[in-house]
């Protein structure tokens, strides 16, 4: 279902509205989610998020990763979610052009290397030897997760609750109160929920 959403854009602020596609489908091993897409006419800035069909509180989900047969864990991770590699000091919090996505821990690491890679391209260009040494020691890290010889803490704190590790010896808590304070929720948490509320009524302009 494909609609418009009379709201400016939170990017550039295009005040002619934005474009919503949503549709509610069974993801499997996940169950009922609506996947809901913004998108801005004016400078096309595109979100994306997996809103389950069951209101859920705030959670951080915790897994530890011991084994090559770990990486084919299945995930999903909200466009409000902040990951962590807990051992290696990594973080990737959700940023304005932050979006959800379903894969498993493997995906994940390799969304952490490319921003390593990335960083490492520019360490390398200025000459930061010390950066890149650093650097260097957070990929080898890697290589020994990825190969099971060591292992590491994923975690997944999201102020909704949409994100998910799916693994019988998942962690699950609630946020605490400082997390709460302290992490992003996303700039179109509400829009995202309302789509998927109109996706599932049935309600909207095609």
């Amino acid at each position: 279902m494909e609609s418009k959403i009379d709201v400016s854009c939170v990017i550039c602020g295009f005040d002619e509205g934005l474009s919503m596609l949503a549709h509610t489908e069974e993801i499997a091993y996940f169950g009922e989610h609506t996947q809901v897409t913004l998108t801005c006419p004016g400078c096309g800035w595109r979100q994306t998020d997996f809103i389950p069909a069951e209101a859920r509180e705030g959670s951080c989900q915790t897994y530890r990763i011991d084994a090559v047969e770990d990486l084919q864990i299945r995930v999903i991770r909200g466009s409000a979610c902040t990951v962590r590699l807990v051992e290696l000091d990594l973080e990737v919090r959700p940023g304005s052009h932050s979006t959800g996505y379903v894969s498993n821990i493997e995906g994940v690491l390799n969304r952490f290397q490319e921003v390593v890679d990335m960083v490492g391209r520019q360490a390398a260009t200025e000459g930061n030897e010390d950066a890149i040494s650093e650097l260097t020691q957070i990929t080898e890290a890697m290589l020994l997760i990825r190969s099971g010889q060591t292992g590491a803490t994923l975690e997944f704190l999201d102020p909704h609750g949409h994100s998910m590790i799916l693994t019988d010896d998942v962690e699950t808590r609630p946020l605490t109160e400082e997390e709460r304070d302290d992490l992003p929720v996303g700039p179109a948490a509400g829009l995202m929920e309302a789509g998927a509320s109109l996706s599932r009524s049935g309600t909207g302009t095609e």
